[in-house]
């Protein structure tokens, strides 16, 4: 099954649960693809004392997961992207109509 995960926080439990369902959809066979928006784009700047999602994303990376972010909100937010592609709202429209479930979290 395509599954898309929508992140649209910076919440640091919200992004590392996440993260960690994302890497259990992947190891249940699933095709997963995380979509960055909003807030969600700091995700490479988010700092918990008890999640640690930066390892928990780098493990959805390694076992084959795919991450975009979204191109406006990182703009507005004077930031670039080291972990993942660039994306429009038009590459999300498409991660939503090419996915057979869609979850937003935030």
């Amino acid at each position: 099954m395509r599954i898309s995960l929508v992140i649209n926080t910076n919440n640091p439990e919200k992004v590392w649960n996440a993260f960690r369902l994302a890497v259990a959809l992947i190891l249940a066979k699933h095709e997963v693809k995380v979509f960055l928006l909003g807030a969600g784009v700091e995700v490479e700047n988010i700092r918990g004392d008890k999640f640690d999602v930066r390892a928990e994303m780098e493990r959805f990376l390694n076992l084959g997961g795919d991450v975009m972010a979204c191109g406006t909100c990182l703009k507005i937010r004077h930031q670039d992207s080291t972990v993942c592609p660039v994306s429009t709202i038009n590459d999300l429209v498409n991660l939503i109509e090419t996915s057979d479930k869609v979850l937003f979290i935030g």
